[in-house]
């Protein structure tokens, strides 16, 4: 079956090729895409060069829900909307797949969805209750990556979790913070950060500070940091500056350069950091699970949705990506008609 692909080929400049795509597994038609920042450091060119060399072209983003066309297993209906899981594993291995380097990431180590048809194994695709809202469920994918963390976070906490620390008032942070108060309702969520504007919108949680301005005395149990870049050594001291003893610092936030951190108070307070990166199938389904059981989260999430773009032509999809890195905060969503 023909396939046209449509792939960023350098930044800025997508081209459309045309691959063959066999009949089997699932094929899924894309929907709804949302674009991601690790989207936008392809598109942006600001990843080092030596990585867009090897990289590039390729098929950019992994967050998705689309209508399944072709099943050879019988799992599913055609018309059915899936969740399309970007994570694959090409081997086994003694850890989880999202962390395996046996595993390849679609739109990071090979094609992501924005082409016409996605060929899948029945294992990456998980059908979606016909009542969730389609522009929310684009960003599954972000809202697992925080649902993996929190749920490792729990096997291994030991401490109280009384009052629990969200650093970063971007997307991810917003997502975190909103997991942690649906699945701790007995703790106290506080979130820091630094727009006004965005830490508004955490009307759900219990306290907000901008992180120059954090009052006395303020402390928390476990902290959970979702800031990234070259900012996140601020977030980081500022948290084990903060954090109580034998606490556990969750890191979600991406850098593409070495981070300092004070060690010295990391062993004097017995700290644990915990690294979070991408997610697998069991995350998917706790996502939808919580979703399903929780309805009113819809209204919450879809707070983050700032541009919706019908994209029928690659002039609709560079336009798409150069407004949504302009927005800096909240998901773009790509009503995908190609």
């Amino acid at each position: 079956m023909i396939n046209i692909v449509y792939r960023l080929k350098s930044p800025k400049f997508f081209e459309e090729a045309i691959d063959e795509i066999e009949l089997d597994g699932v094929i899924v038609r894309p929907t709804y895409l949302s674009i991601c920042q690790a989207d936008q450091r392809y598109y942006q060119g600001s990843r080092p060069a030596e990585v867009l060399d090897k990289k590039l072209p390729m098929a950019l983003i992994h967050e998705g829900i689309g209508e399944v066309v072709f099943d050879n297993s019988g799992e599913f209906k055609t018309g059915d909307t899936v969740v399309m899981i970007p994570n694959t594993s090409f081997g086994e291995d003694v850890c989880r797949a999202n962390y395996s380097y046996k595993s390849k990431f679609r739109g990071s180590g090979f094609d992501g969805f924005t082409s016409d048809l996605i060929k899948l194994d029945s294992s990456r695709v998980i059908k979606l209750p016909d009542d969730f809202n389609p522009y929310v469920s684009a960003f599954i994918e972000l809202i697992s990556v925080a649902y993996q963390g929190i749920d490792k976070f729990k096997q291994i906490a030991s401490t109280p979790k009384d009052i629990l620390g969200v650093w970063g008032d971007g997307n991810l942070g917003f997502i975190t913070a909103l997991l942690l108060k649906e699945l701790f309702p007995d703790s106290k969520v506080i979130v820091f950060g630094k727009h006004l504007d965005n830490l508004n919108l955490f009307t759900f949680v219990d306290e907000v500070y901008r992180i120059h301005d954090v009052a006395e005395g303020v402390v928390v149990d476990h902290a959970f940091e979702c800031v990234g870049s070259s900012a996140s050594q601020l977030a980081i001291d500022q948290i084990i500056d903060l954090i109580n003893p034998q606490g556990i610092i969750s890191l979600f936030g991406v850098s593409e350069y070495p981070v300092p951190i004070d060690t010295r108070m990391v062993l004097e307070k017995g700290l644990t950091i915990q690294g979070n990166s991408r997610s697998e199938r069991e995350d998917f389904i706790g996502v939808i699970k919580v979703l399903k059981q929780n309805p009113q989260l819809f209204e919450y999430l879809g707070k983050l949705i700032t541009e919706i773009h019908e994209i029928n032509s690659l002039d609709n999809l560079k336009e798409s990506f150069d407004r949504d890195y302009i927005s800096k905060f909240g998901k773009t969503i790509l009503k995908w008609n190609k």
